[in-house]
C-alpha cells in the first residue's frame, strides 16, 4: 500500500503546474518562445472571430492568423488561451478576459512587435481567423 501511495504522489507532483523561479512564469503558459527565438517578443492578445475554432487552440501550439484571406502572423506560438469557463463575463481563471471585448475568443500569441502591430491593424478592419499548424 505504501508503494501505491508513493507512486500516486509522484504522479501528482509530475502533473502539477510549475513556476520557473527565474521568470515567474507558470507551466500553464507554455514554453518561453522569446528565449527559444533569441529575439525580442511581445505578448499580443488576439480575438478570433470563431470561438469554436479558437477552442481547438492550446498553449504551446503554433498558429497562423488570417484576416481577409491574407496571413497576418505565421507560426506564432500560443502562450495563453482564455477559459470558456467564465461564460464570456469577467476574468477567467487563467487571468484573461473571457469576453466583454467583443465576440469570439481571446488567445495570446508571442510575436515580434511588428507582427503585433500588424495583428492590431488587421483586427480593426477585419474579423480574424486561426489556422492550426
Amino acid at each position: 500500500m505504501a508503494a501505491g501511495l508513493a507512486m500516486t504522489a509522484a504522479a501528482l507532483a509530475a502533473a502539477a503546474p510549475r513556476t520557473d523561479p527565474q521568470s515567474g512564469r507558470s507551466g500553464r503558459e507554455g514554453p518561453a518562445p522569446a528565449a527559444a527565438a533569441g529575439r525580442d517578443m511581445v505578448r499580443a492578445p488576439v480575438r478570433i472571430a470563431d470561438a469554436a475554432a479558437a477552442g481547438l487552440v492550446r498553449p504551446g501550439d503554433r498558429v497562423d492568423i488570417l484576416a481577409a484571406a491574407r496571413v497576418v502572423a505565421r507560426a506564432a506560438p500560443v502562450v495563453a488561451v482564455a477559459s470558456p469557463a467564465s461564460g464570456g463575463q469577467g476574468v477567467a481563471p487563467d487571468g484573461l478576459d473571457g469576453g466583454g471585448g467583443g465576440d469570439g475568443a481571446l488567445i495570446v500569441l508571442s510575436v515580434p512587435p511588428g507582427t503585433a502591430a500588424a495583428l492590431s491593424g488587421a483586427a480593426a478592419s477585419s474579423p480574424l481567423a486561426v489556422a492550426l499548424r
